[in-house]
């Protein structure tokens, strides 16, 4: 069941997103309350304004420890979905081995986790036949759709 509800969160389709650049003073107060707690300890690199499904999300983008680590809030400040890069040595056996599988002949370059309602998912970023493809899969290395 848990597999099944990041399934169809990071399978759903989305509309197209309308992403746009803003400063620290476009962020509601809810927002920058929780920028700044998110960001404790990390470069805040930027960020945006974007529109899913008609509704409204502020994102921040981070750098953590060397790495990237992007946060989604909604108007109100809530977390609605964090992505963060993940070294690849350091994924859970089930995990690295479906990316694996899932990129077939291509070379998986990169990973992120995906946390979105309580559950992660795993996005790779793979180069085939000279073209970049992301391939998912849960937290069981099993694909996502």
């Amino acid at each position: 069941m848990i597999v099944l509800a990041v399934a169809l969160t990071v399978a759903m389709p989305q509309e197209p997103e309308q992403e746009q650049r803003v400063t620290r003073r476009d962020l509601p107060a809810a927002v920058a309350r929780t920028v700044d707690a998110q960001a404790r300890g990390a470069t805040i690199r930027g960020y945006s304004r974007e529109k899913e499904h008609g509704q409204i999300f502020y994102e921040v983008a981070l750098r953590v420890n060397g790495h990237s680590r992007d946060v989604l809030m909604d108007t109100a400040g809530a977390v609605v979905e964090v992505e963060e890069q993940v070294d690849i040595a350091t994924l859970p056996a089930a995990v690295h081995e479906g990316l694996i599988a899932a990129a077939g002949s291509g070379k998986l370059r990169s990973v992120e986790s995906v946390t979105r309602g309580g559950q992660t998912a795993y996005e790779g970023r793979v180069f085939t036949n000279g073209k970049w493809l992301e391939i998912k899969v849960g937290p069981d290395g099993k694909p996502l759709h």
